[in-house]
């Protein structure tokens, strides 16, 4: 079932005058309920713009032309706006940084009592929410979210998002600035709330390891176009990411230089992948 249908997509800053910039330039997509989908490109690529255009934070520029339908609903038609956004939801880059309340679980709680909810249902979907990130009510719904460390503070953020039971996941490089702890107790509950909260995410990054990691399937744009759509091991052997000027994930370089030096494992993506390929490679050698 598709959830997502984007057809003829083209966007266009600063129309008409010197500073004139096409972000997206004739986007069609498709993307089906359950799917993990990581969409990546180089700084500039349209990234941002495209997820933006999926709740309705961007507008359709040319509605003759272009059309985006979450779960049926229009975004041409105004009148489903307010619903998609509780469907789609969104966890910018750093959202610790848009925590406004004085206490955390006022801060979670301001998503549902916008969708008209009952105070029960607010505070029943306050506790759930927390309880999936990872915070002890008890010991947090109290307290100021901006006395938070800084994993805590992004929790409370994303909390704040599920707490409205999205359809849909949109994060944008959402383990930017944390340590390697820090991106991995991120990453891992990303995968939490894809099991938990929302079958369908979407997730930009410039870390070809976690794509690698976590996605169904890769996006790649380039100059506002999809240049690549598959799943991340036709994509990363495509050569696409490396025309865009990124990475491969590690394990894909260490398998192609390995290759290049006549020891060839296979298309590994991932280190597991890596490691079982040279297992088998040094299997084969002394049968």
């Amino acid at each position: 079932m598709s959830v997502v249908e984007i057809k003829n997509l083209s966007f266009v800053y600063s129309k008409k005058t010197p500073y004139e910039t096409r972000a997206l330039d004739d986007v069609s997509l498709t993307i089906e309920e359950g799917e993990f989908v990581g969409i990546v490109g180089a700084t500039g690529s349209g990234k941002s713009t495209l997820i933006q255009h999926l709740n309705g934070l961007i507008r359709i520029q040319d509605k003759k032309r272009s059309s985006i339908t979450i779960n049926g609903m229009s975004l041409s038609d105004k009148k489903y706006l307010k619903k998609v956004r509780f469907d789609v939801g969104m966890v910018f880059q750093y959202p610790e940084y848009q925590l406004f309340e004085d206490t955390v679980a006022k801060d979670i709680a301001f998503g549902p009592k916008n969708m008209k909810l009952s105070k029960e249902e607010v505070d029943e979907r306050v506790k759930r929410a927390m309880e999936v990130v990872g915070l002890d009510y008890a010991t947090f719904a109290e307290r100021s979210p901006f006395d938070l460390s800084g994993g805590e503070k992004r929790r409370a953020a994303i909390a704040g998002v599920i707490a409205m039971q999205p359809q849909v996941l949109i994060l944008d490089e959402p383990v930017a600035g944390l340590d390697p702890v820090g991106r991995e107790e991120i990453l891992t509950l990303v995968q939490k709330l894809r099991r938990e909260v929302s079958k369908t995410v979407l997730m930009v990054s410039h870390n070809m390891d976690d794509i690698a990691r976590l996605a169904t399937r890769i996006i790649v744009l380039k100059d506002g176009r999809v240049v690549a759509d598959g799943t991340p091991k036709e994509v990363f052997i495509s050569g696409k990411i490396e025309e865009t000027g990124l990475e491969l994930p590690l394990a894909a370089r260490i398998a192609k230089n390995l290759k290049a030096r006549g020891f060839d494992i296979g298309d590994a993506i991932t280190p597991d992948e890596l490691v079982a390929g040279v297992r088998r490679a040094m299997e084969a050698k002394h049968v």
